[in-house]
């Protein structure tokens, strides 16, 4: 983390607050309290915000708001953060089924790593990841702090077609396919739940700063989670997040 916060020009109506030149927990935390600090007080001329890693992209409109008087706000605002009340981080579960159709590079990811399939599961079943950014695709979650133990490398030649939901392997990172895409990462398993949909009031499901969790489920539990979302009876299953330390 920078021992002195960045604050740079993007054009003419945007500006970035830098917070760091790393991965880490620690400096995506300030990524996300920076931006609900923001949110909390409603800063006039702003008109939307882009999280990333380590940085915070401001948007703003130049006929209401001034880049200097913008940044004299937010470096105030950024000094006054220790009193502006943080909610805790939310994670959300997402039932996921492994292995044969619905994730066929599950024995590949195994026999890569010299484990079994079984343990393929409970080792990415087994923790929380946070959600540093989302891109690439609408919804795609870039997550962190993934086992090294099921690390693999992405397949050599990529699919032309990825069915959306489908849960995926790349490196030391997983994510999950929100839309049908391409993609060349190692599928493991598909969650019926449903990451963009255009129709639903929040068309993101996910946010940048929350937490996922991956919960084996088998597939008859998989047609009925598919159902109930298509019939808007799907209760997701969220709770706060502990601070580390508690």
């Amino acid at each position: 983390m920078y021992r002195e916060t960045k604050y740079l020009i993007a054009g003419e109506k945007a500006l970035v607050i830098e917070f760091g030149n790393e991965i880490s927990e620690k400096i995506n935390s300030k990524v996300r309290a920076m931006m609900i600090a923001i949110e909390k007080n409603n800063i006039e001329g702003i008109i939307e915000m882009t999280p990333t890693y380590r940085s915070l992209m401001v948007h703003y409109d130049p006929l209401k708001k001034d880049y200097h008087s913008l940044l004299k706000q937010l470096q105030l605002l950024e000094s006054q953060m220790d009193k502006i009340e943080i909610p805790l981080p939310e994670v959300i579960e997402i039932p996921t089924v492994y292995g044969k159709e619905f994730g066929p590079d599950i024995e590949n990811v195994a026999k890569h790593n010299g484990l079994t399939v079984e343990e393929v599961i409970k080792i990415h079943t087994s923790r929380e990841y946070l959600i540093y950014m989302l891109g690439f695709t609408p919804g795609f979650p870039y997550l962190g702090g993934m086992n090294e133990k099921i690390a693999t490398p992405r397949l050599k030649t990529p699919r032309t077609k990825i069915s959306g939901g489908s849960v995926g392997i790349a490196g030391s990172q997983t994510g999950i396919y929100p839309i049908d895409s391409p993609g060349g990462w190692q599928l493991i398993g598909k969650t019926p739940l449903k990451l963009y949909d255009a129709y639903r009031e929040s068309p993101i499901l996910l946010g940048s700063g929350n937490y996922i969790k991956f919960v084996a489920i088998d597939e008859n539990t998989y047609k009925r989670t598919e159902e109930a979302i298509k019939n808007n009876t799907y209760v997701y299953k969220k709770y706060p997040k502990e601070r580390v330390g508690k």
